[in-house]
């Protein structure tokens, strides 16, 4: 009876200790915690820039005022941070990445590395869209898109999935331009160094807000030419310089170029791994939110040159559900674009 007596004693305490870790609030989960942030993509570029600045103050709006620590993730243009995150990381909301803006759109384009289900993460939410421009330095002889279709012009690009390799190639199907890219620069600022050193003319698939972040010198009179930009909807700031989308006048084409234009849409996204309990999941998606609008946060991103133009994680979820319910053929031939080794699915 006294075995008896103590097992039930032990089970009664497993089930309290059970119960109340279940009923903890995410204010106390939280408190005197870490979550680490992952960064897809190298130290000094733009979205370290932005994920380290989002760092700084989203813990004032986070239950418990968890510190936020980034740990840069570079590897294979960000699949070794979503990798991470989807299967290594621990299910508690402890660990969230800032993505890559492609990373998303990977799985439907059949990228073999992508070894995740983006649906599948839990999306907090975008700190702006990611408008890619092509651009030759000072320079170039090439200085305008109708050159660059009659000239080849060497641009700087990193590893294979990112956008400095992925959008000159586009351009070369979609456009006619004769973009030859000189791949396996350093992610963040290898590219950029390429082109100031004069080692290449210059880099097609960079952000324009990463360059007013990080390469501000580069919007001095004559430095460089915007030779054309990606984006659904133009740049303000570059009301003179042609855009992709209506440079593609076939149809089939367009829609092509629409779908691969929704993984700029959403920029700059963070996620956290599937699994996480829902409380926690609101918590840190109210969180992402209220930091987008917390003013400190947006002087110090001003300062920084830092566009905010914010997605909620809800709008995340709805383009991607826009991306992969895409018809068949559309998703193929982007993919043979994004992934010319991989089909699409």
């Amino acid at each position: 009876m006294r075995h008896v007596a103590s097992f039930m004693a032990a089970a009664a305490a497993t089930f309290i200790a059970a119960s109340s870790a279940h009923a903890q609030s995410v204010e106390a989960f939280y408190k005197g915690k870490q979550i680490s942030l992952l960064v897809g993509s190298g130290a000094g570029g733009g979205y370290d820039a932005y994920a380290r600045v989002f760092a700084r103050h989203a813990s004032r709006h986070i239950p418990g005022n968890p510190q936020l620590v980034a740990k840069n993730v570079p590897a294979a243009g960000g699949l070794a941070a979503a990798s991470q995150l989807y299967n290594n990381a621990d299910h508690d909301g402890l660990t969230i990445a800032a993505h890559t803006n492609g990373i998303a759109m990977d799985p439907l384009f059949g990228n073999p590395g992508a070894r995740f289900d983006a649906l599948k993460f839990a999306w907090l939410g975008s700190m702006g869209k990611l408008q890619n421009i092509c651009m030759s330095w000072h320079t170039s002889s090439v200085k305008t898109i109708e050159q660059a279709r009659q000239k080849e012009i060497t641009v700087a690009g990193a590893g294979a999935t990112s956008n400095t390799v992925i959008v000159p190639k586009i351009m070369n199907a979609l456009l006619g331009t004769k973009f030859k890219v000189i791949a396996g620069y350093e992610p963040g600022q290898g590219d950029t160094i390429a082109v100031e050193t004069g080692e290449v003319e210059g880099v097609c698939g960079l952000a324009w807000s990463t360059i007013k972040a990080s390469r501000s010198q580069w919007l001095e009179p004559g430095k460089i030419n915007v030779l054309v930009q990606m984006a659904l909807v133009k740049l303000p700031d570059l009301p003179n310089a042609p855009s992709a989308i209506d440079l593609v006048t076939d149809p089939v084409k367009r829609q092509v170029l629409e779908l691969i234009l929704i993984r700029q849409e959403m920029g700059r996204p963070f996620a956290a791994p599937p699994g996480v309990p829902a409380d926690r999941i609101a918590a840190l998606r109210r969180g992402f939110d209220a930091t987008m609008k917390d003013p400190e946060f947006l002087a110090e991103a001003a300062r920084a040159q830092l566009e905010i133009d914010p997605l909620t994680g809800e709008d995340v979820e709805k383009l991607l559900a826009k991306a992969y319910g895409a018809p068949k053929d559309i998703v193929q031939q982007a993919a043979a674009l994004i992934e010319p080794a991989a089909g699409g699915k």
